[in-house]
């Protein structure tokens, strides 16, 4: 009888192991199946979230564009003012460093202090 009951223990105990195996398989393929659906929820999210950024940035890069257009505009026509400026009274500045250059008035100074 004790041979009886240790081989049904050992049957019991074989077949305990064997359903674990088959649960860690179940299991294990229950957290892949969840991996992937994530994966897969991740990447439509994702999809989605660009999506409405690159709408957004056209949306709102149109009027940067039309600003910095009228920007460089100002600037060519201050670059032209300053140019239109600078021609006008070229001939005096240029006469007056010549003269600054040339005409030469030394002053002597009163005392010279030597340093010590």
């Amino acid at each position: 009888m004790s041979a009886q009951n240790s081989a049904g223990i050992q049957t019991l105990l074989d077949a305990e192991r064997e359903a674990q195996k088959i649960v860690q398989k179940y299991r294990t393929k229950k957290v892949k199946e969840a991996r992937d659906e994530a994966k897969k929820e991740i990447d439509t999210y994702r999809k989605e979230k660009d999506h409405e950024f690159k709408k957004f940035e056209s949306e709102h890069t149109s009027g940067n564009k039309k600003a910095q257009e009228d920007a460089n505009k100002d600037a060519e026509s201050q670059m032209k003012d300053i140019k239109s400026q600078g021609s006008k009274g070229q001939d005096k500045v240029v006469a007056d460093m010549l003269k600054a250059v040339f005409e030469i008035t030394p002053i002597v100074p009163d005392r010279i202090e030597v340093p010590k």
